[in-house]
């Protein structure tokens, strides 16, 4: 695997107008899609959950694996809102299925704060899958590999950083809001964010060219890019699927349970939320650093390297840390957090083109909105059955190093028509 650059790779930067041309074009749209990954349903559900579950529990009486239920309908359903997310923006436009995603999102939070039942807080979750299932992450990352090429694992890094804003921002502020006002002046802060912030990015800079192609030149080698039913076929579709579902099982347990279980071993709500920071900062250092490297070298082995260290964090985390510790371990899959989607929608354009990413990524990250709803419920459930998440970060620690070495089984990129060179290090 070469890491320098080839004459072709620069012949076909030059034609692109260099490697900051592309965000020169385009960086009124990333700051919006960094808003819009930041604050959509599937950007706050998992990293906000933790704060309310204690309140909620007093209040309420509800156990934690009935609150954390609640990310099995937000994330659940977000999988089949993708599927029709994906439909719907190839047929109206990825704008204006955004903007009313965002309100739809802000819609289900404010229900929820509302609720005085069980059934009324998976509804509202659900409604908020499903009404803002339109500003979710295919819409902002289809936007990204229309629009870039050369630099799209560093484009899709950052616009996918958002969720690391959201994971560093959400906890400590929902800590402060309930303890002061409240859980339902809890959840009506997260129906603002999305309306009051990224709404309003949104409208005024998310302006994508719908059916922009993603490139300027074919390689002499190219062969189509093929149907959907060519990609289901395709061995690399189902080893990137079960790579998805160990590493975001263990990263979507974690995150909404970090909280709950640094409290139960003793330590302040306020540092349990600054580890909780510490993995929001790592996930999006972790996120721009992958995102960099992936458009130089080949990404199934940086995947490899960057999501296989967090079953260290897990092991940390079952053995009582301290608060250094526990940061530690937080950073670790933090790290693994930010690699990890930005990984899933870069291969998905790579392995299966541009044409069929909409399609293909939706249904990987079905998989993935399914896998984010049941982790936190089944670590919770272990949790009231143990009386401890141990299990819980121990299973995790097995699906990391599962799901960090198959990927080094993908091998190379195909070549499609519709794609420019790549460095040698693309192709493995």
């Amino acid at each position: 695997m070469s890491l320098t650059r080839t004459a072709a790779y620069d012949a076909a930067l030059a034609t692109t107008g260099g490697e900051s041309g592309e965000f020169a074009r385009n960086w009124k749209m990333l700051i919006a899609c960094i808003a819009g990954c930041g604050f959509c349903m599937a950007g706050v559900a998992t990293y906000s959950i933790g704060p309310f579950v204690k309140p909620l529990g007093d209040e309420l009486g509800w156990s934690r694996t009935a609150v954390q239920a609640s990310i099995v309908f937000g994330q659940g359903l977000s999988a089949v809102g993708a599927i029709f997310a994906a439909m719907l923006i190839e047929r109206f436009g990825a704008r204006r299925i955004a903007l009313a995603g965002l309100v739809g999102t802000a819609f289900g939070f404010i229900l929820a704060s509302m609720s005085t039942t069980l059934a009324f807080f998976y509804l509202s979750y659900s409604l908020a899958a499903l009404l803002g299932a339109g500003a979710g992450f295919i819409t902002w990352t289809r936007a990204i590999t229309g629009e870039f090429n050369k630099n799209r694992g560093l484009a899709l890094a950052i616009a996918l950083s958002g969720t690391g804003i959201s994971g560093f921002v959400l906890p400590p502020l929902l800590v402060w809001v309930i303890e002061n006002y409240g859980w339902q002046a809890g959840y009506l802060t997260l129906a603002a964010i999305p309306l009051f912030v990224a709404l309003p990015l949104a409208f005024l800079l998310f302006r994508p060219r719908e059916n922009a192609p993603a490139t300027r030149a074919a390689t002499p080698n190219a062969v189509p890019a093929g149907s959907m039913r060519d990609v289901f076929g395709s061995y690399r579709y189902w080893l990137l699927l079960v790579s998805i579902i160990c590493l975001y099982l263990g990263i979507c347990g974690i995150i909404p349970n970090l909280i709950p279980s640094l409290t139960d071993d003793g330590h302040a709500p306020e540092n349990a939320a600054l580890a909780q920071s510490a993995f929001a900062v790592a996930l999006v250092g972790g996120r721009l650093a992958v995102g960099w490297l992936v458009d130089r070298f080949w990404a199934p082995a940086i995947g490899a390297i960057f999501l296989t260290p967090p079953a260290i964090g897990c092991l940390i985390l079952m053995s009582d840390p301290s608060l250094g510790g526990a940061i530690l371990a937080a950073a670790l899959v933090g790290m693994a957090g930010g690699a990890e989607l930005d990984l899933l929608a870069l291969l998905s354009s790579r392995y299966f083109g541009v044409r069929n990413f909409a399609r293909s990524y939706a249904w990987l990250y079905a998989a993935v909105a399914v896998v984010g709803g049941v982790g936190p419920m089944a670590f919770a459930y272990l949790y009231d059955l143990t009386g401890s998440y141990d299990t819980s970060f121990l299973i995790s620690a097995v699906l990391f190093a599962i799901g960090g070495p198959i990927l080094l089984l993908l091998g190379r990129y195909p070549e499609f028509p519709e794609e420019a060179d790549l460095p040698d290090s693309a192709r493995h």
